[in-house]
């Protein structure tokens, strides 16, 4: 099955030039209205995540960056996001272990 979208479905990231001119913000509804109207289905519209990042107190576009590639690792991995201080056990965990207990 191809989880490619129709390049026309995909609306601009927020923070683009053209996200930024268009006269109504677009919302996470709308995306997803838009999306099906191009016929992608349900199942692939479940793997979206909106809004993406993790809270970093990002201010510049590099930093957003940075927070939003910091949750894509955080998922992939099935890491907690946390600080490294608020768990215990091993820093670096071998693939597929699960997730360290949190620090009391």
């Amino acid at each position: 099955m191809s989880t490619e979208l129709p390049e026309s479905a995909v609306p601009p990231p927020t923070g683009s030039s053209e996200s930024s001119t268009a006269p109504i913000r677009r919302t996470h509804d709308e995306r997803l209205r838009l999306l099906r109207e191009e016929g992608v289905t349900d199942a692939q519209l479940t793997r979206l995540r909106s809004p993406i990042g993790l809270d970093l107190g990002a201010r510049t576009p590099e930093e957003t960056a940075v927070s939003i590639t910091a949750e894509i690792i955080a998922h992939t991995n099935q890491g907690t996001g946390l600080p490294l201080t608020r768990i215990t056990g091993p820093i670096h965990r071998p693939a597929g272990q699960s997730r360290p207990a949190l620090a009391r």
